[in-house]
């Protein structure tokens, strides 16, 4: 009797599968462990049971939350909790012999975007780290996801994890993105549809023609926004576009054929079947922008802002105008020449070298609009060294955009890097929650090219205008 065809997610968890309880929880065993320096607490309940990490080897620690992006030096860090933090971090790497990307290294960078680079992040791996953006690895046919400061003590002691097993969704983008239409578009307009609890309890694959004409670093920023669509992971299979990216990286496989047989077994079978389906035009998608407090609250830049008699109930509507209020806007606005006063490109979702191309390409021959605080700040110092080497931090600083050092920076806002409040924030981040990039601070998500056209224009743009020669 044949197998029946089973999805990339059942594969990978199969795999993984130490043993089951009767009450649905999977013990599961953890191929990576990435450690950012939030994981002080974890190390601290292993010190108290008198444990010590399980497998050293399989656990990779870097700071990246708190890093200063103006300076490379410990003491440069105003808070002396956030400094403590990195410190701990590395002397805690130290004493269990745990590798450490440390600050002002070659390696350090987001934890989610050195682990793909880096080649730690691999197809068919279990990945987990403390911070809910994990998914990101996924993009290489990995199953990655966040876990809670307990669930990280566990991994550390044990190397496993209890889970319950999600559901699956494939969402499929067929036909050809049209110009100056990104990745993060895509994730926006995928959002915007589904909802930002759409894929609740879902692990969500990614397929159709769309997804495979994206380069990794476009996978990589669909996969880090899977969660919020409210989706457990997002994954894609790997294909010859994944394998040329891990080719020759340091933590490569060093049986490659091996590893590439393995690989290719791993895509959902012919006939596997999801508990959702979703599927989107690609062809139809455009430059997005997020107006309110949600990512899902996301339109096309030809749109208008919604009212709250749109809204379906009246709780909604008392939602709406309380984000209109906050974010300064009102009905019937149009997003497009909305006036911008701060401007960040970076984060785990846009921060790797192709992003910081499709910007430069924009600001290029360009100036940062009076007014307008503009940042670029380069996922890793390996993308700071290319990007460097290419002479794009030239044509930033030359648009008069800063050139800042690796870190999550104005992301989240946790090591200093906010904008003022009630100042207007066009972000290549992940998040636009009430108070995300500062108190008072109103963000708008957008791609990398459609944030450096609103710097250079001094407000909310159709970045294809200024790709094709217009002002």
């Amino acid at each position: 009797m044949s197998e029946a065809p089973r999805t990339m997610f059942e594969k990978i968890w199969e795999r993984h599968r130490v043993l089951e309880r009767e009450d649905g929880q999977t013990l599961l065993y953890v191929d990576r462990h990435l450690v950012h320096e939030g994981g002080a607490a974890a190390f601290a309940a292993l010190r108290r049971r008198g444990l010590k990490p399980r497998a050293p080897d399989r656990i990779f620690t870097v700071p990246d939350h708190y890093a200063p992006t103006d300076s490379r030096r410990l003491d440069d860090i105003r808070d002396p909790r956030h400094r403590e933090m990195i410190e701990l971090l590395a002397s805690n790497a130290k004493e269990h012999g745990i590798r450490h990307f440390g600050l002002g290294g070659p390696e350090q960078g987001i934890v989610h975007v050195i682990g793909p680079e880096l080649g730690l992040s691999q197809p068919g791996m279990l990945i987990v780290c403390g911070d809910s953006h994990t998914s990101t690895h996924g993009a290489l046919g990995a199953l990655a996801f966040g876990i809670g400061s307990t669930e990280v003590a566990h991994v550390l002691a044990t190397q496993t994890l209890w889970q319950r097993k999600p559901k699956t969704m494939r969402i499929t983008v067929e036909g050809r993105l049209g110009e100056g239409v990104s990745a993060k578009d895509v994730i926006l307009a995928i959002i915007a549809r589904i909802g930002a609890a759409g894929a609740t309890g879902h692990v969500i694959e990614y397929a159709g023609s769309a997804i495979t004409g994206l380069s990794m670093e476009g996978r990589l920023t669909l996969c880090n926004m899977s969660i919020e669509a409210g989706g457990r992971a997002g994954m894609v299979a790997p294909d010859e576009v994944a394998f040329v990216y891990l080719a020759g990286r340091t933590y490569a496989p060093e049986d490659w054929e091996a590893a590439l047989s393995r690989w290719r077994a791993l895509p959902s079978d012919p006939g596997a079947v999801f508990d959702a389906e979703v599927t989107l035009d690609g062809g139809a998608i455009e430059p997005m922008v997020t107006w309110g407090n949600s990512p899902e609250e996301a339109l096309p830049i030809g749109g208008t802002v919604p009212g709250p008699e749109a809204a379906a109930d009246a709780e909604r509507r008392e939602t709406m105008a309380r984000t209109l209020d906050y974010m300064g806007l009102a009905p019937g606005m149009p997003l497009e020449g909305l006036a911008v006063d701060r401007v960040f490109i970076g984060s785990c979702t846009n921060s790797r070298i192709e992003d910081l191309r499709a910007a430069a390409a924009v600001a290029r021959g360009r100036r940062v609009a009076e007014g307008v605080e503009a940042w670029v700040v380069a996922g890793s110092e390996a993308v700071k060294r290319q990007a460097e080497a290419e002479g794009l931090h030239e044509v930033f600083r030359g648009a008069g955009f800063a050139w800042r050092e690796p870190g999550c920076s104005m992301c989240v806002g946790m090591n200093g890097d906010i904008a003022r409040p009630g100042s207007r924030v066009a972000s290549t981040s992940n998040r636009n929650f009430m108070g995300r990039q500062g108190p008072g601070a109103r963000t708008h998500l957008v791609s990398p090219a459609m944030a450096a056209a609103a710097a250079v224009s001094g407000h909310f743009t159709d970045v294809r205008r200024l790709l094709a020669g217009g002002g």
